[in-house]
């Protein structure tokens, strides 16, 4: 098998001026650059460039997947806009960690396996890269994920406690199932987890927000507005709505404290709820089946009764078709010699059919493929021709 590396880097807040460009087609002439990505595959030898210094510098994702099971994901977000007290607690591990850059967070996940296909890495980041933006607007639900699959690689000691469950864990849209599908999450785990996860819409209220702005002072309101035009940032915006959610009343954080819960605990019951989960689905396999053996057997009566009367000139094609000395013939007259074994049992002459089915058999004695195609068909369980 040849060896396979994929490399994608993204620019978001800032595109790439010329100098920047330069500098990364210096590192690699085969990359496909623009100014908002960086694209590379390797089929042999290796990328000379460090990853995390070229996202630190340039870039505000990247994206690596490998032919040998790995996958390596590093988003980077503006330090101010991140509770860093709060993200330390949830990337603890090798799996998922973070990296201080000067005015930027680096979070850095990776995942590793022996259990892997072929597989190529186009595509894996334009459906991640939304996770960012979620993580600057206070969702933190990727990082709790990243997280629980620290715990699940026991890269946290079992009594380490969980650290707060974000709201909505239950309901993941398409970016953070990506997402777990990329670092290999146990959804089971997850499930567990989302246990004590609340329902919230995250969205501020307008006119509460609206209020809220109407009251800052004159001054600072002309600061925010000269700050659009001189030197205009994507994220202020996000900046005005997390000033203003500090000012709405949260829920108690002691509160929340006490309800988390240790590795050892989440484990134990993630094991538990796949044993549950995989009892319920074996249960349901097994209803489905009895429902379609059921649906079966009534249509085969159905059928049967719909050869009643007929059964003479079914004895009479029969006939017809072993006489063809075809194979394909040979086949449709041992399908219709088992509808009348049945139909005979269901009226109670089997003896009516195998003193016939014994006069069929000698008259074409000589036909062996055609004795061989009764034997083995569904008539054989019932009918040992000679």
């Amino acid at each position: 098998m040849s060896e396979y590396q994929y490399y994608e880097f993204q620019a978001v807040d800032k595109p790439l001026n010329e100098k920047d460009m330069q500098t990364l087609e210096d590192l690699s002439s085969r990359a496909r650059i623009t100014p908002t990505s960086f694209v590379n595959v390797y089929n042999w030898g290796d990328f000379p460039g460090n990853p995390l210094k070229l996202v630190t510098k340039y870039f505000d994702a990247f994206l690596y997947v490998a032919n040998w099971g790995t996958h390596w994901f590093m988003l980077r977000v503006p330090h101010q806009l991140v509770d860093v007290d709060l993200i330390r607690r949830y990337c603890p591990g090798e799996s998922a960690r973070i990296h201080e850059k000067g005015d930027h967070i680096v979070f850095e996940f990776t995942s590793q396996t022996e259990d892997y296909d072929w597989e190529e890495g186009e595509g894996w980041l334009s459906s991640l890269i939304s996770l960012r933006a979620d993580i600057i607007s206070g969702d933190y639900r990727s990082l709790y994920l990243a997280w629980l699959y620290c715990a699940e690689m026991h890269e946290i000691g079992e009594q380490e406690l969980e650290p707060p469950v974000p709201p909505n864990l239950a309901d993941l849209n398409a970016p953070l199932n990506s997402f777990v599908d990329f670092m290999r999450i146990d959804t089971d785990l997850i499930a567990v987890a989302a246990e004590r996860s609340v329902s919230e819409d995250r969205q501020p209220d307008p006119e509460a927000l609206k209020t809220w702005i109407r009251n800052l002072p004159e001054s600072e309101k002309n600061e925010i507005l000269f700050r659009f035009i001189e030197a205009p940032s994507p994220h202020i915006g996000i900046e005005l709505t997390q000033r203003f959610q500090q000012t709405v009343a949260t829920k108690d954080n002691s509160k929340m404290e006490e309800q988390l819960r240790s590795v050892k605990d989440l484990l134990s019951k993630a094991e538990k709820f796949a044993q549950e989960r995989k009892q319920r689905a074996a249960e349901q396999k097994a209803r489905e089946r009895a429902r379609k053996k059921r649906e079966k057997a009534l249509a085969r009566k159905q059928y049967l009764e719909s050869l009643g009367g007929r059964e003479d000139s079914i004895w009479n094609e029969v006939g017809e078709l072993i006489n063809t000395k075809q194979p394909a013939k040979y086949d449709e007259a041992v399908k219709l010699l088992v509808d009348l074994r049945d139909l005979n049992k269901t009226a109670g002459k089997e003896n009516i059919f195998n003193a016939k089915l014994q006069t069929i058999c000698e008259k074409h004695r000589r036909k062996s493929n055609f004795l061989n195609r009764l034997k083995k068909g569904g008539a054989g369980r019932l009918i040992n021709p000679p």
